[in-house]
């Protein structure tokens, strides 16, 4: 993987555009946000995901489906099940993946951060491929966005609390945490 500065996008892995994104006020990235998302809840793979961070989800697909599809959502990333990262939105852009949030006392999280999906749920374990694939990619988005440090680095959950529950207690960030302090073979 390669991230292209000037684009703001990644080689190596999917490109899915989202049409809901739009530029960030100054710029600025300095927080990872990570996510999980199956849709239907607890269903994986389908297309669903990208065909709702591309206002291409069909109503009729599933009743859960219906409340869902006039959103206007994404996130920069999604990681599936197998480890295949699809990305949707430049890092240069603001994504629209976290709503109502707040940081270290700052509103409006999307303003400066990344959004990474997990295809998953809060209770189900993550696969060991969407772990490497996680940690390769916050890696290098890292190296990229260096205020993004060890503290800047968070789950849905952090940023808005009580409203968000998401990447949920079957996350595991001792590991993702560990990986990333190490070098970059470490934490597999």
């Amino acid at each position: 993987m390669y991230l292209n500065p000037e684009t703001g996008w990644v080689a190596g892995i999917a490109h899915c555009p989202s049409p809901n994104f739009n530029q960030r006020p100054d710029g600025e990235v300095s927080l990872l946000v990570i996510h999980n998302i199956s849709l239907p809840p607890g269903c994986f793979g389908g297309g669903n995901v990208h065909a709702l961070f591309q206002n291409r989800l069909e109503p009729a697909g599933h009743p859960f489906f219906r409340d869902i599809a006039g959103l206007q959502v994404s996130a920069h990333f999604l990681v599936e099940r197998d480890g295949a990262i699809t990305q949707f939105v430049s890092c240069r852009d603001r994504a629209w993946h976290a709503g109502v949030s707040c940081f270290d006392e700052r509103p409006n999280c999307n303003d400066y951060s990344l959004g990474i999906e997990l295809e998953g749920t809060d209770h189900l374990p993550y696969s060991e491929a969407q772990y490497r694939s996680l940690i390769a990619l916050a890696r290098l988005l890292r190296h990229h966005y260096p205020r993004i440090g060890a503290g800047r680095i968070c789950g849905h959950s952090d940023i808005a609390p009580g409203r968000k529950s998401d990447p949920g207690p079957a996350f595991d960030w001792t590991r993702l945490r560990a990986a990333l302090d190490n070098g970059p073979g470490e934490g597999k």
